[in-house]
């Protein structure tokens, strides 16, 4: 089944997962002194490139979460008198 992209994605930039393993790869080689020096310029470059796209993608995760965490709290602000809400024990009371 082919990978989905997401709406904010552009469809060469790789998924997060991908873009770590580029670059501990690109380090590896850098590390290793495999590369000349604008071998590693470049490789440099394309690393920074994959991390300022990792950034991207755990800013927006983390918005998400934001997101998801305030809608469940507003749902559990709407039904509190069903029941004990988050933290509550049975010896306290529900007020």
């Amino acid at each position: 089944m082919p990978k989905k992209i997401a709406k904010n994605d552009a469809p060469d930039e790789p998924g997060f997962e991908h873009a770590i393993s580029e670059v501990e790869a690109i380090i590896e080689r850098i590390e290793g002194g495999e590369l000349g020096l604008e071998e590693q310029i470049a490789a440099y470059e394309r690393g920074a490139r994959l991390l300022g796209r990792c950034r991207s993608v755990l800013a927006q995760a983390e918005q998400r979460v934001r997101r998801i965490d305030d809608e469940l709290d507003a749902e559990s602000g709407e039904s509190e008198g069903i029941g004990r809400g988050a933290g509550e024990s049975d010896d306290e009371p529900p007020f």
